[in-house]
C-alpha cells in the first residue's frame, strides 16, 4: 500500500501570519514537493495568489499549479462540500507531491476539517501530520486574541452556510487545544516580559505538552532560523487517531448559523495609486465603514512591482511581492470584508483619489 501523503493543518486568527508561515515554508521546502489548500474569504482568492507569486511555486509534473483555493466558506463547515473533492483531486496527484499545507480560514474551528480524514475515502491516501496553531503575540497581549477582536467576532459569521456563534475567548482555546506546535508570531512587537506573559496564557490553554516556536512580524532572521521545514513538518501525529486528546467547546454541536450581514466586496480599478494616500484613504473607510479586512495588490505608478496591501483592525502591512507580468493587467484589486458593506461608497471615495 502507498505511504499515505502527510497533511499539515495550519490555524490561527485573522491577520496572524498564516499565509507568511506557509510563503516560507515554499521558498524554503529543501526539496519537498509541497501542495497548498487555502481558504479564505472573499471572491478574489488574494492569499492564494500571492502564494503563488512565491519564488518557487509547487506545481505537478504536468505544469499546473498544486495550490488550490476555497472562497466559499469556513472549512470547518463545508467539508463535505468544499474541502472533500479538492482532496480527492489532490490524492489523484500524490506521485507528484509529498505533503500538503491546509490554510483554514481565521475563523475556522480546526478539529471538524480534521474528522474528515477519518473517511474511508481520505484516510486511506492521507493523514494529519500535524495541525500548527500561529498566535500573534501583541494581539494575546492585549487581550484581544486577534488584531481586531471586533472584526473577529464578526467575520466568525461570515461563512455563507454557517456561524460561529462562540465567543472569541472558546475560539482561541479550540485553535490552540488542536495544536501540535504553536507559533508564537509577532514578538517583535512586545517587551521580553509581556512576551513570557503570553507565552504562559498560552500554556494554561494546552491540554498536552506543546512546543512553541518564536517568529517575529518583519519574518527576519527568527523566521529563518526557528521555523525551518523540518520543525514544521514530519510529525507524524496522525491527528485524526487521537482526537480524544483534543477538547473542543463544539464536540456536541451539529451545525452553527449564519449572520448574512458579513459580506466581501471586490474592488478592481483599472488605475495606480500612491500607497500612502490610498493607506490613508482606507484607513478612514475602516472608520467610516464597519470594514474588518482589507487586503489586495495595488498598481504604483512608475513601479513595475506588484504591491501586496493588508490591513487588519489598525494595521496596515505593505511590500512588493514580485514584477508585473508582461501580459498581466496592471489593475489594482481590493478585498473588503465588513458587515454591511457600502460598496458604492467605497469605489466612490477611492476614485476620487
Amino acid at each position: 500500500m502507498a505511504t499515505k501523503i502527510p497533511v499539515t493543518v495550519i490555524t490561527g486568527f485573522l491577520g496572524s501570519g498564516k499565509t507568511s508561515l506557509i510563503r516560507h515554508l515554499l521558498q524554503n521546502n529543501q526539496g519537498r514537493r509541497i501542495a497548498v489548500l487555502v481558504n479564505e474569504f472573499g471572491e478574489l482568492g488574494i492569499d492564494g495568489e500571492l502564494l503563488k507569486s512565491c519564488q518557487v511555486c509547487p506545481e505537478d509534473g504536468e505544469g499546473d499549479t498544486n495550490i488550490f483555493e476555497l472562497t466559499n466558506g469556513c472549512l470547518c463547515c463545508t467539508v463535505q462540500e468544499e474541502f472533500y473533492p479538492t482532496m480527492q483531486e489532490l490524492i489523484k496527484r500524490r506521485d507528484s507531491i509529498d505533503c500538503i499545507l491546509i490554510e483554514t480560514s481565521g475563523l475556522a474551528l480546526p478539529k471538524p476539517l480534521v474528522k474528515a480524514f477519518r473517511w474511508q475515502e481520505i484516510r486511506n491516501a492521507a493523514t494529519v501530520d500535524a495541525v500548527i496553531t500561529v498566535v500573534d503575540c501583541a494581539a494575546v497581549a492585549a487581550g484581544t486574541f486577534a488584531s481586531d477582536p471586533e472584526a473577529i467576532a464578526a467575520q466568525r459569521q461570515a461563512d455563507d452556510n454557517l456561524e460561529h456563534e462562540t465567543p472569541l475567548q472558546e475560539l482561541f482555546e479550540d485553535q490552540l487545544a488542536c495544536a501540535d506546535l504553536v507559533v508564537l508570531n509577532k514578538i517583535d512587537l512586545v517587551d521580553a516580559e509581556t512576551k513570557a506573559r503570553v507565552e504562559e496564557l498560552i500554556k494554561q490553554e494546552l491540554p498536552r505538552v506543546v512546543k512553541i516556536v518564536e517568529s517575529d512580524a518583519s519574518g527576519g532572521l527568527r523566521l529563518r532560523s526557528q521555523l525551518d521545514a523540518s520543525i514544521l513538518l514530519g510529525f507524524q501525529a496522525a491527528v485524526e487517531d487521537n482526537l480524544d486528546s483534543r477538547p473542543s467547546h463544539h464536540d456536541t454541536e451539529e451545525d452553527h448559523k449564519h449572520d448574512e450581514e458579513i459580506t466581501s466586496a471586490n474592488l478592481i480599478l483599472d488605475r495606480t495609486f500612491d500607497p500612502e494616500k490610498l493607506q490613508q484613504q482606507l484607513e478612514k473607510l475602516a472608520q467610516q465603514q464597519e470594514i474588518y479586512r482589507i487586503k489586495g495588490f495595488v498598481a504604483v505608478p512608475n513601479k513595475s512591482m506588484r504591491l501586496v496591501m493588508q490591513g487588519v483592525g489598525t494595521r496596515f502591512d505593505k511590500f512588493y511581492d514580485r514584477p508585473w507580468k508582461p501580459e498581466e493587467a496592471r489593475q489594482t484589486r481590493l478585498v473588503f470584508i465588513g458587515r454591511d458593506l457600502k460598496s458604492s461608497e467605497i469605489e466612490s471615495q477611492l476614485v476620487a483619489l
